[in-house]
């Protein structure tokens, strides 16, 4: 198959292009080095993902993609957005990546494509809002940009379905972690801060908060069993992610027992539209894509702090 990976120097989209370049497909990644973070760690990704065969190009999907991208491609996975809700990051900006990026990205797609199986869009479970705890059918009460943006690319995608115009399923991705994480997500952040032996800012309250953290690895998982599905999940939302909840605290007293010293954490105000709990309801994901998540919270945290020795130490 001839693959599209967005955001494909990213976290999960690099993992992705390197699965499925590693199965044999023709991979094509596509990715602007945001400066939302260091393009360097990006950088580090782009190695990985090339030297398994990856076709990265350096483009902003509001570009001109005709002149950007080759065409004719079988499936499409959309990772590419602005993340995180960062009080210092501008509606201005997730409108412009999650919704005028999706819409142009849909635009050159119709036109660029003629015989896409299937356009993936890929979610979040922001768009739930604080209790991100329901199934699929539930109304969404985004608290963030980043949800409320994220769930308007959503229906943009899905709108372009109903109309007959292209295949398309979006798959709502609960709090992944594990190896390449973003460095202000909460495990490369806290891993750096005890090797580093500096503060780890912890939002007041957020220890309580619950997470179905997922492993990176099961939801690449997911996104392969789409293959060959289209026609069954064609028009679906389908939650991927953990139905096993953990604290952050007990995350956090994981990683100290894997490095074996402790986190000096400082509280800090707490974070406006941060939610409180999320755990994924994937029974549509088991029966509409075998989907199954393995890997034990521990094992993933000890793969990522592996990850962080051997890149950053």
């Amino acid at each position: 198959m001839k693959i599209l990976v967005t955001g494909a120097a990213g976290f999960i989209g690099s993992h992705t292009a390197e699965f499925f370049a590693a199965e044999g497909h023709e991979v094509y990644g596509v990715d602007n080095f945001s400066t939302y973070y260091s393009p360097k760690l990006k950088e580090l990704n782009k190695n990985d993902i090339e030297a398994a065969g990856v076709h990265l190009v350096k483009a902003d999907l509001t570009e001109d993609l005709q002149k950007k991208l080759p065409d004719a491609f079988d499936y499409i996975f959309h990772f590419a957005a602005q993340p995180g809700i960062s009080a210092t990051t501008s509606l201005d900006e997730y409108v412009g990546n999650n919704i005028f990026a999706t819409q142009n990205l849909l635009d050159w797609t119709k036109v660029a494509c003629p015989s896409l199986k299937l356009f993936v869009n890929i979610a979040t479970s922001s768009i739930y809002g604080k209790e991100a705890t329901l199934p699929e059918t539930a109304l969404p009460k985004p608290i963030s940009f980043y949800g409320s943006t994220k769930l308007a690319a959503e229906q943009l995608v899905l709108g372009e379905q109903r109309t007959g115009k292209i295949n398309a399923c979006s798959l709502r991705l609960y709090s992944v972690y594990g190896p390449r994480e973003r460095p202000e997500k909460l495990y490369t952040k806290l891993i750096k801060s005890i090797y580093d032996q500096t503060e780890f800012p912890l939002f007041e309250g957020s220890e309580k908060h619950s997470r179905s953290f997922t492993y990176v690895g099961d939801i690449v998982k997911g996104m392969a069993a789409v293959i060959g599905k289209e026609q069954k999940i064609n028009g679906e939302i389908i939650n991927i992610g953990s139905d096993v909840e953990y604290t952050t605290q007990q995350g956090i007293e994981l990683i100290e027992k894997i490095i074996g010293l402790k986190a000096k954490l400082k509280i800090t105000p707490p974070r406006p539209g941060d939610q409180l709990r999320t755990t994924a309801l994937i029974d549509k994901a088991r029966k509409l894509l075998d989907y199954n998540p393995e890997t034990a919270f521990e094992e993933g945290l000890k793969k990522q702090v592996d990850w962080y020795r051997e890149k950053f130490l």
